[in-house]
């Protein structure tokens, strides 16, 4: 093509580009790591729609295997009831008999569109395959993965390139390679490549012309390509969306797409084995996607009936003991002694439960695990800033660390960072190419020592990253502070007022308000940072809970706040703890500066934790395989310690497998339920909420983050090899935070690995769709999905299930594309 004609095609290329891209969900690095819906890109399309299409273009399914309905038919979980209810909903009572009967037929495998490597895949002869036991479908993820690796890494490798992943980097790397067994030989790549322009979409685009792909196949070829290197689109969707946050732009997955579909356009010119008409044929596959896509629903409607079912079970147990607990009451002082408020992770439900089992005094909450706060925190002498807020939002708020006076900071700072310069040193030494074998033989005794200590059982936490460079001491003296609080306290408590009306709290507070974030502790896990709190961004709650606890306790913003109707009294202290969900430990910040007055209603709260703690442990016990030392608290204590530092323990705690439900309503609808650590609890009071604002701030941003936790979890379960990590005992760090690999290449593996959803003999997290229950009048909650695109989507698209409370007689609806319908 001359050059104003690539221009030309480029432009009507281009919407298919982004069409393609923006079908792409993004995954954070590892030190954020935070759970994502990889369906995300595909939300505004019916999830049976999206699973068939998913299915053609990629080979991939939505819904649980049919072994595992199949378990829970046996098991008496799943009931002929559920399959009708679900079959009535898509009115022909007679799925349900359809679907029972699947339950005994062999699932094969989805049959997806052939990309031009399935293709040369597929043939036989000469060059069939690049060498023995070889795909090229495996080969062109392998060179694209290890180019990919190579290029990002700026953190992990003494060696890497000193450039940007693009195509035009690619282009010259891969001509240049003489790894590559081309039918043309040694010099084809480069010799053909050098016709490409180095520019990524102008590049697709000829390329596209040369392939023969119709302008109405191009969206769905090339986003099979991505799927194809779904692990890398995925990472290079974060670098994108990163930078539109901040209202910029990343182009990097185009470039990654230019070098997939470069491999299909090289094999194809590589071969003069397939005749003309063939590629024609292949070709025109693609306008037919949408056509193989509705095929393919057709014979999956059994599958969605099943999926629904189980969704329904799960449901029709929630549901009758809602109902009951329209009247329930519990024995709490008309002021409680504390009020305690904890994320809505389903890991802080058994807690909560626990604390109120043991302190009847004291009343717990549940909200949002960043408590609201937009808030970036900048550790002391730290070159940059990490956000401690949801994915799906940007920070806007500075947190600072600092020890409360200049000349202080400035003499930590400098002894923290000479301390990181002498340990980065160290680091490149140990790590250097030429250390590889002389490292520990260098050190002799004293490397062997220290890794047989470090491999011993140990019941201490180990010393937090945080703490880096500071000497014992002097973590001690720290604390994040937020500027505006001083700098401009009405506008802190602006903030405060959201936070606290969102939170339900606005009257009636408690001597002690607990403001308890959570945090996780393991051992050799790079994907440790996803037990931790995903609303903060995949970091501890800790910086959250002591901001807002410094703000709520500062005179004058609570000067402030009773020009919005919200009086704090001076006889209520904010304290600020975090849960460790491995260990059930729960420790307080900031209690040297709690006024006298308050010590003994803290070191109450203290016990109080601490006795929780060994309640939920108990409740945990079986789970992790300690149910023989359950009745021994001490024994127990100190395995579950041992545990959450032990090298090679690939369960150190179950995170948030299991969730399936996200109950928003207050605590008296559920107080009296074991909800079995399964349940997101937010609470919300629409009495005090008339105009619906609190509502849509909890659809549109815990309930969306609470779908992407689900999601995961769930994309995880059904397609691991997808949408998940496989076998973390295998698992290689890939640029030191970017992902693993499963081995030593392939993809960019993303999602959980095997070991937190799967003990061995059974899963561990049953592969359900969110179910969403509200207490709310129905107008508000129609509302909030009138006027909300996102929260719209997810629900009548099914991406998760919307159910309604009756406030006063506990009756729930299910919203369904009809209307309400009882849900009994």
């Amino acid at each position: 093509m001359s050059v104003s004609v690539i221009e030309v095609a480029t432009d009507l290329v281009r919407a298919h580009i982004d069409a393609a891209c923006s079908r792409v969900a993004p995954t954070w690095p590892l030190d954020r790591f935070i759970a994502v819906n990889p369906y995300w890109g595909w939300v505004d399309q019916p999830v049976g729609r999206t699973g068939a299409m998913l299915g053609t273009l990629a080979g991939t399914r939505l819904t649980a295997s049919r072994s595992w309905f199949r378990d829970e038919w046996v098991a008496g979980r799943l009931t002929s009831i559920d399959l009708e209810g679900a079959a009535d909903q898509r009115g022909d009572r007679a799925l349900a008999a359809d679907a029972l009967a699947a339950l005994d037929l062999i699932q094969n495998p989805i049959p997806r569109l052939a990309l031009v490597t399935d293709v040369r895949d597929a043939l036989s002869g000469p060059h069939s395959s690049p060498r023995a036991g070889q795909t090229w479908s495996d080969l062109a993820t392998h060179q694209i993965s290890q180019h990919c690796a190579a290029s990002v890494d700026h953190h992990q490798g003494s060696w890497h390139p000193d450039c940007q992943f693009t195509f035009a980097g690619w282009r010259a790397q891969v001509g240049a390679d003489r790894g590559i067994p081309w039918a043309g030989g040694r010099r084809f790549a480069g010799r053909e490549l050098v016709a490409l322009p180095a520019d990524a979409e102008r590049a697709i685009a000829m390329m596209l012309d040369d392939l023969l792909v119709p302008a109405g196949g191009m969206t769905d070829y090339l986003s099979a390509l991505l799927l194809s290197v779904n692990g890398w689109a995925a990472w290079f969707a974060h670098e994108r969306w990163q930078a539109r946050l901040v209202g910029s732009d990343d182009h990097c997955i185009v470039d990654l797409l230019a070098v997939r579909l470069a491999w299909d356009w090289l094999l194809r010119r590589d071969t003069t084995a397939v005749p003309p008409n063939t590629w024609n044929a292949w070709a025109s596959q693609w306008v037919e996607a949408d056509r193989y896509s509705e095929v393919l629903a057709k014979d999956q409607q059994v599958d969605w009936v099943l999926q629904d079912a189980a969704e329904r079970a799960h449901q029709r147990t929630l549901i009758s003991g809602l109902r009951s607990g329209a009247s329930a009451e519990r024995s709490v002082h008309d002021v409680p002694e504390v009020q305690a408020v904890f994320c809505i992770d389903v890991r802080s439900e058994v807690l909560r439960r626990s604390l109120e089992s043991v302190a009847p005094g004291v009343q717990t909450r549940g909200f949002a695990g960043f408590f609201g706060l937009p808030i970036a925190f900048t550790p002391a002498g730290a070159p940059s800033a990490r956000p401690q807020l949801p994915g799906l939002l940007s920070p806007t708020l500075g947190v600072f660390e600092g020890a409360g006076s200049e000349d202080a900071d400035r003499g930590l700072v400098a002894a923290r960072r000479h301390a990181l310069r002498a340990a980065g040193r160290w680091g490149r030494f140990r790590t250097a190419p030429s250390s590889v074998f002389s490292f520990v033989e260098s050190l002799g005794l004293a490397s062997g020592l220290k890794l047989l200590a470090a491999s011993r059982p140990r019941i201490a936490p180990p010393d937090r990253w945080q703490d880096a460079g500071l000497t014992t001491r002097k973590p001690s003296v720290l604390r994040p502070l937020l500027p505006l609080v001083n700098d401009d306290p009405a506008a802190a408590a602006a903030i405060a007022q959201g936070v606290l009306q969102t939170m339900g709290l606005v009257e009636g507070f408690a001597p002690i308000v607990l403001l308890c974030g959570h945090g996780s502790q393991t051992a050799n896990n790079p994907h440790g940072a996803g037990l931790d709190c995903g609303a903060c961004g995949g970091q501890t709650g800790e910086v959250n809970a002591r901001v807002l606890a410094d703000l709520l306790n500062s005179p004058a913003v609570r000067d402030h706040l009773r020009a919005f109707g919200i009086d704090i009294p001076d006889a209520t202290w904010f304290v600020a703890g975090l849960h460790n969900t491995t260990t059930d430990d729960i420790d307080l910040f900031d209690t040297d500066v709690v006024p006298n007055m308050w010590n003994a209603d803290v070191e109450q709260l203290r016990e109080w934790l601490k006795e929780a703690g060994g309640v939920a442990r108990r409740h945990r016990a079986a789970g992790l395989g300690l149910v023989d030392i359950a009745d021994q608290p001490d024994v127990l204590e100190k395995a579950v310690r041992e545990r959450a530092n032990d090298w090679s323990e690939v369960r150190p705690e179950w995170g948030l497998a299991g969730n399936a439900s996200f109950i928003v309503a207050p605590r008296s609808r559920t107080c009296h339920l074991d909800l079995g650590g399964r349940t997101f609890l937010h609470d919300y009071d629409a009495s005090i909420d008339p105009e619906g604002i609190v509502l849509a701030r909890i659809m549109t941003a815990p309930m969306v983050v609470t779908n992407w936790i689900n999601l995961q979890y769930f994309a995880s379960t059904v397609d691991n090899r997808r949408y998940g990590s496989g076998n973390k005992v295998l698992h290689n760090v890939v640029g030191g935070h970017i992902g693993v690999f499963e081995g030593n290449g392939g993809d960019l593996r993303i999602g959980l690995p095997l070991q937190s959803l799967h003990d061995g003999t059974s899963l561990r997290h049953p592969p359900l769709r969110l179910s969403v229950f509200i207490e709310a009048p129905r107008d508000r909650l129609d509302a909030v999905m009138a006027e909300h695109a996102v929260v719209r989507n997810l629900v009548a698209n099914s991406w998760l299930h919307l159910l309604r409370i009756e406030s006063v007689s506990g009756a729930v609806e299910r919203w369904t594309a009809d209307g309400w319908l009882d849900a009994s």
